[in-house]
């Protein structure tokens, strides 16, 4: 039977996932689609359910990672300390009724992105952005046995501000991930606030933006020193955990 799979969100505009799906199909060999569905409210996919009841699975993304949340009849133990869904199961019982199950792909796309990476002084990282992509880095640096310190422009509590970042907090935290949009096509000229002349070869900065390929935060970082990657390899990753979590029993 023809199974449906898709993305919620708004806008969705340029999709990665449905290109990316429609390719992995085809070379498989696999009888199923991918459609994005653009959701101006949250409650619109209980209609999308309703009109698609060949759709098995779908990912969700801004600004709808938390609110599918109260949709759900299970959320998985990482995507519920996490706070954030962003792959759905769709389940139909024998009578017919349906279920949803929420997972997080992103931390394992993440985690298995730049594990390669670390060395054993990577025991503290800065995580720039305080967005929903910021909550899956911290849980999964934890998960590498490296403690977080969120980064945002302004001061709260259990927080840091990019003008606190000096060379006493630099030399500790080795690892910084950008989990902001700064830097994103077309802004490409623009870069986080850091003190970039203080960074060494002993830091591993990770940029989840990967348009362009290599971002002002990756070159500025690159020319001290540092070991950069861009967040292309965790977008091909953690559709493949999608796929998992989709057709896992």
């Amino acid at each position: 039977m023809h199974e449906e799979y898709g993305l919620i969100g708004h806008p969705l505009g340029h999709s990665f996932s449905a290109a990316f799906f429609a390719q992995k199909f085809a070379a498989e060999g696999i009888d199923a689609s991918y459609h994005n569905f653009d959701l101006t409210t949250i409650d619109e996919v209980e209609n999308m359910l309703s009109t698609h009841p060949r759709l098995r699975g779908f990912n969700v993304t801004i600004p709808y990672k938390q609110a599918i949340l109260p949709y759900l009849d299970t959320v998985s133990s990482e995507a519920q300390e996490i706070g954030a869904v962003n792959v759905v199961k769709v389940v139909y019982d024998k009578e017919g009724k349906r279920s949803l199950h929420g997972f997080n792909s992103d931390v394992v796309g993440f985690s298995r992105s730049i594990a390669p990476l670390l060395q054993p002084h990577h025991t503290k990282a800065l995580v720039l952005g305080t967005g929903g992509a910021s909550k899956a880095i911290v849980y999964g640096l934890k998960q590498q046995g490296i403690s977080a310190t969120l980064v945002s422009r302004h001061p709260s509590e259990g927080r840091i501000t990019y003008a606190d970042i000096d060379e006493q907090v630099l030399q500790a935290h080795t690892v910084i991930v950008n989990c902001s949009p700064i830097g994103m096509h077309p802004h490409v000229d623009e870069a986080p606030a850091l003190p970039y002349e203080l960074l060494s070869e002993r830091h591993l900065c990770y940029d989840l933006v990967y348009n362009p390929a290599k971002t002002a935060f990756m070159q500025r970082s690159a020319a001290r020193g540092a070991c950069v990657k861009n967040g292309l390899e965790m977008l091909h990753l953690q559709a493949l955990a999608a796929w998992e979590m989709w057709n896992k029993a």
